[in-house]
C-alpha cells in the first residue's frame, strides 16, 4: 500500500467508500470538482453525458486559473478531442475566455475580427497581415490575436510575420495595443503578453500531441468588445456547423466562416472560396470564384520568413507574386464589410489601394512607433 495516498483512520465495512472520501478531500475542492467534469466528457460513447454551458465555463475557468494539475488538464483535453466538443460546451468555454481574456474596444467603429489557428502556417504564404494593413489603411479597423509558435504544427505566427515587415507586435502592454487600434485601426493581441492564463495550457497541449478544443476557441474568440464582423477560419464542415451554433448562443449576430488556406481566413486564388455568412440566425452559403474576376494565380508556397518578407513588401506596393491574392482578399473583405454592393467595385478599390501603396504607408507609420 502506497504511503503517498491518505488512508481513513480505521478500516470498517465501508472502507472503500471511506477511502474514496478521504482521497477526494486530499485532492482539494477544485481538483475534486474537475475530476467530476472529466468524468462527464471521458466516460465513453454510451455513458458520456457532456457538459452544459455553465459546467464547460467552470472547467475552462479552473484550467485558466491554474487550479488543476497537468494530468487532469491533459485528460480533459484529450477526452474532448476524441469525443469532439458539443456547441454548448464551446459556448461555455467562450464565456470563460471572454471573462478572463484581454479586451479591446472601438467606440463608434465596426471592425473586422479574425480568428485563425495559433499554430500557424507551413505550406502556403500567409496574407492576413497584409490584408489587415490594407484594410486598416482604408479606415476599416482590424482586430487580430495570436501567440508564440504553437503545437502541434509550430508554423509561422502572426507576430513573426508582422515583425518581419518591421511592425513590433510582442512585448507591448495592452494599453499600447489599444492605442494602436485607436490611432491606426489595427491591433494584434499576443497571448504570452496579454492572456498568460491561456498560455499555461500550452505545455499540456504540446504533451498530448493533438489539437484540443482550446484550438477551436482560437478561431471563435475575439478580444474585441462591441459590434463587429467576426471572421473565423475552418477546415472540416462539422467544425463550421459547431461554430455557427456556439457563436449564436454567445450572442454573435454577424459571423463569416471561411474555408481558407490551412484553416486560415485567406481566400484561395486557385479554387472557389467557400464561405458562409450568418446574420441574425440566418445562414447564407457564399462561393467566391476568383476566375470569374480574372484571377487565376496559384497559391504562393511558403519558403521561409526572409522570402516572405520580400514578397510581402512587394505586394503592399502592388507588385510581385503575392499581389493577385492580396488584391482578391482585400476586395472580398471590403465587400463582406459592406463597403460595396458589388464585388467588382470592391476589386477596383483594392486595386487602387495597392497602386497607391496605402498599406505600405501604414506599415511605415507603425514601423516608426
Amino acid at each position: 500500500m502506497s504511503s503517498l495516498l491518505p488512508e481513513p483512520a480505521s478500516l470498517g465495512p465501508d472502507a472503500a467508500s471511506d477511502r474514496r472520501q478521504v482521497r477526494l478531500q486530499a485532492l482539494g475542492p477544485e481538483r475534486a470538482r474537475f475530476r467530476e467534469l472529466i468524468g462527464k466528457v471521458g466516460s465513453g460513447e454510451h455513458t458520456s453525458t457532456g457538459l452544459d454551458r455553465q459546467e464547460a465555463a467552470e472547467a475552462m475557468d479552473l484550467m485558466l486559473r491554474g487550479l488543476v494539475d497537468d494530468a487532469q488538464m491533459g485528460a480533459f483535453l484529450i477526452a474532448h478531442r476524441i469525443r469532439r466538443p458539443h456547441p454548448t460546451e464551446l459556448s461555455g468555454m467562450l464565456d470563460s475566455y471572454r471573462r478572463c481574456g484581454p479586451a479591446l474596444e472601438t467606440p463608434g467603429r465596426r471592425p473586422l475580427c479574425f480568428g485563425v489557428p495559433y499554430d500557424g502556417r507551413s505550406r502556403t504564404a500567409p496574407l492576413l497581415p497584409l490584408v489587415a494593413l490594407v484594410l486598416a489603411s482604408d479606415d476599416l479597423p482590424v482586430v487580430l490575436h495570436g501567440g508564440d509558435p504553437m503545437p502541434v504544427k509550430f508554423g509561422v505566427t502572426l507576430a513573426e510575420l508582422f515583425e518581419a515587415i518591421g511592425i513590433p507586435s510582442t512585448g507591448l502592454p495592452l494599453s499600447a495595443v489599444q492605442q494602436r487600434l485607436d490611432r491606426h485601426g489595427l491591433a494584434l493581441t499576443h497571448q504570452p503578453d496579454h492572456f498568460p492564463w491561456a498560455e499555461r495550457l500550452v505545455p499540456v497541449r504540446d504533451a498530448i500531441g493533438k489539437r484540443p478544443p482550446v484550438a477551436s476557441l482560437e478561431l471563435l474568440w475575439t478580444p474585441h468588445r462591441g459590434e463587429h464582423l467576426l471572421v473565423s477560419g475552418f477546415v472540416h464542415p462539422p467544425t463550421e456547423t459547431r461554430a455557427w451554433q456556439a457563436l449564436q448562443d454567445c450572442g454573435e449576430t454577424d459571423l463569416l466562416t471561411v474555408k481558407g488556406l490551412e484553416g486560415s481566413t485567406d481566400l484561395p486564388t486557385s479554387r472557389a472560396g467557400i464561405t458562409a455568412r450568418v446574420r441574425q440566425g440566418t445562414t447564407e452559403r457564399i462561393l467566391l470564384h476568383p476566375r470569374d474576376h480574372g484571377i487565376t494565380s496559384a497559391e504562393v508556397p511558403w519558403q521561409g520568413l526572409e522570402q516572405w518578407r520580400s514578397q510581402a513588401l512587394a505586394a503592399l506596393c502592388g507588385e510581385g507574386p503575392l499581389m493577385p491574392a492580396l488584391r482578391w482578399n482585400v476586395a472580398a473583405y471590403l465587400w463582406f464589410a459592406g463597403r460595396f454592393e458589388r464585388l467588382e467595385e470592391a476589386l477596383e478599390r483594392a486595386t487602387g489601394l495597392l497602386l497607391a501603396r496605402s498599406g505600405d504607408r501604414l506599415r511605415r507609420q507603425l514601423q516608426n512607433r
